[in-house]
């Protein structure tokens, strides 16, 4: 009796960290056309520079950076820190680069969200 009583606890938070998970994740606008520049900005062509030059500001050593592009840009809004909504384009990546000890960290999963030719957000670096 006990085991049953175990099992469908733990089914039951199971059940509620899925709910509440896919509940709290981003509004995405399906890929493809570019979203009202209005609401997202301009949508970013040049989306590998743009997050190559904001690589160089965060990472300690950003000329050893290995770097695996995972999306093109999704029009995107995310939670900001004051509780407000940010609009933009989200590109997803995986990136491998020197730390102080110069070993390389292995393949990390980041993102930024791009608004007019800026990254606004960083997603995945802690803060």
């Amino acid at each position: 009796m006990r085991w049953l009583r175990f099992s469908f606890l733990a089914l039951t938070s199971i059940i509620i960290s899925i709910s509440t998970t896919s509940a709290q994740s981003p509004a995405a606008v399906p890929s493809g056309a570019p979203a009202d520049a209005a609401v997202y900005g301009k949508f970013p062509t040049d989306y590998k520079d743009v997050t190559l030059r904001w690589l160089e500001t965060q990472l300690l050593d950003a000329s050893s950076a290995k770097i695996e592009w995972l999306t093109a840009p999704t029009a995107t809004d995310l939670p900001a820190m004051d509780g407000k909504v940010l609009h933009g384009y989200r590109v997803d990546f995986k990136v491998n680069s020197r730390n102080r000890f110069g070993s390389y960290t292995g393949m990390q999963k980041h993102g930024v969200l791009i608004r007019d030719g800026e990254v606004v957000k960083g997603i995945g670096f802690g803060y």
